[in-house]
């Protein structure tokens, strides 16, 4: 198979780890016998330091063109003052939408060799395994009115919460699907008890559940769920939940996992996939040779499993991860006190290492 990817590696530690992530897919097709092509085009601060756009037309057309796209993160404080729809971030979000990236998935594993990353016991995260199902183009993140008026001392934020009950069908639909492959649990997250959107989302849940008598619904307000994240992790199997709540929690399920780092994400359900660690730019680390590459090659194999489809590629990748943190190998967030750290790149090697080794 041709894997045809688009890499834009962003801001911050982006290009440090999108750079790992690809020497893995190298690895991989090399190994399956597949033929990797990857253009590599600016987004975010890069973007709009190069051409005043953080998604620059010929960012765009690359990332339609290709079967999936991977990206690194985007802002920084440098570009905090620019207007809204000039800041790195509004590039990422008008990204996902011309991609049509409705579904956002964010597994957070707790591997048995970092238990003792976690902040909390390591009988507490023993065998947490997590994926998160975030709505990706609703919300307040898209809604319509938004605005900042008025003059200083006085000025009125509106932002809009909006959601129609197509959109939600349609993301409970992938987190059933994917219930239906794991533990046949959903918790479904909203605050119905305050919110339209919410009360909308929770009936909109409960008829699609009618559709799957073999998976077990649940519902929780994001209050309670965020404290039971921290208290009870091993209890929740797939996690659906609006964009903002989404977001937030994919962020707390890192921190019970050990780092950020960790982290990978997809954004299916589109023509064209995008995949991207969690972590963020990290510009207080960039250029330092420190990032976690393991959010960004973790998402390289959800782009193996759910753009071409290569379970067995997905696979050998993950079990790669697995086999380096049993080795003792840890980047800086994840070392705890005595204990060496890798750089990005080494830790990007070992990975390659024990994939060709096997």
């Amino acid at each position: 198979m041709q894997l045809n990817i688009a890499v834009v590696p962003g801001d911050g530690i982006g290009p440090e780890v999108t750079n790992q992530a690809i020497a893995v897919l190298r690895a991989v097709a090399q190994k399956f016998g597949h033929t990797l092509k990857h253009t590599t085009k600016n987004i975010g601060g890069a973007a709009l330091v190069a051409s005043g756009d953080p998604l620059p037309p010929d960012t765009l057309d690359a990332c339609l063109s290709a079967d999936a796209v991977l990206l690194g993160a985007v802002g920084g404080p440098a570009f905090d003052s620019y207007p809204r729809l000039k800041r790195p971030e509004a590039g990422l979000l008008r990204l996902r939408q011309e991609l049509g990236a409705y579904a956002n998935l964010r597994p957070a594993v707790c591997y048995a060799a970092l238990e003792t990353s976690s902040p909390l016991r390591a009988d507490v995260v023993h065998g947490t395994n997590i994926m998160i199902v975030r709505e990706l183009l609703g919300g307040l993140y898209f809604g319509q009115p938004r605005s900042l008026d008025g003059e200083p001392g006085a000025r009125v934020a509106i932002n809009t919460m909006r959601y129609s009950e197509s959109e939600v069908e349609r993301i409970a639909r992938v987190a059933f699907d994917l219930a239906g492959k794991r533990r046949k649990k959903i918790l479904s997250v909203d605050k119905s008890n305050v919110l339209e959107c919410s009360r909308l989302w929770r009936e909109v849940v409960t008829g699609v559940a009618a559709e799957y008598p073999n998976i077990s619904l649940a519902h929780q307000y994001i209050d309670s769920a965020a404290m039971l994240l921290v208290m009870k992790p091993t209890e929740f199997d797939v996690v659906l939940t609006e964009n903002m709540f989404g977001d937030i929690l994919s962020d707390q399920a890192g921190g019970v996992c050990g780092s950020l780092g960790l982290l990978a994400s997809a954004s299916i359900g589109g023509k064209v996939g995008l995949y991207e660690p969690v972590h963020g730019s990290a510009p207080d680390i960039a250029g330092k040779g420190i990032a976690n590459p393991l959010g960004a090659i973790l998402s390289i194999g959800m782009m193996l499993r759910h753009s071409f489809h290569l379970e067995h590629e997905a696979e050998s990748i993950e079990t790669a991860v697995g086999t380096v943190l049993s080795q003792g190998c840890r980047t800086k967030d994840l070392a705890r006190s005595g204990e060496s750290a890798l750089s990005t790149s080494e830790m990007g090697a070992r990975v390659v290492s024990v994939l060709n080794a096997h």
